[in-house]
């Protein structure tokens, strides 16, 4: 979606859905929906609405069968208020990105206990083998290079 035309009605899309959702839509299987983006095609004949819902499975599912059934009213809405000849066609699609955020979220937390048990095995620990592992140039005191020749 790189035409700016195509952003600007996804983005005035979005807004039309989020306020008949919030004002005009009185399903009571509607729970606390949010609607996160649109993803319009180029030629602007298919929108995609993506949509969060707060609340477990049971009213995620009331939910897409809410926006199931008020999808021609939305259409309708949607055509009134863009003024476009060939309204797009609209498609739910529940979010996935806060479960995605969820389980980074979850793996950091294990990452960062992992972090802390190797910091707390480190403490107090010594390195195996002499001090200082390196081999040094030996020093020849000033006195003994005179000996020698």
């Amino acid at each position: 979606m790189t035409n700016p035309r195509v952003r600007k009605i996804a983005d005035r899309i979005q807004v039309i859905v989020a306020e008949m959702l919030e004002r005009r839509i009185k399903d009571p299987r509607l729970g606390f929906i949010t609607v996160t983006d649109v993803r319009l095609s180029g030629d602007s004949q298919h929108a995609t609405i993506y949509y969060t819902v707060l609340g477990e499975d049971e009213e995620q599912v009331a939910t897409a069968a809410a926006l199931e059934s008020a999808k021609g009213v939305l259409r309708s809405e949607v055509g009134k208020q863009l003024g476009m000849r060939l309204v797009p066609t609209l498609a739910f699609q529940l979010d996935v990105i806060p479960e995605s955020a969820r389980h980074l979220d979850e793996v950091l937390a294990k990452a960062r206990e992992a972090d802390a048990a190797v910091a707390a095995a480190r403490e107090g620990a010594q390195p195996a083998g002499e001090p200082d592992p390196y081999k040094k140039p030996r020093d020849i005191p000033a006195d003994e290079d005179a000996d020698d020749l």
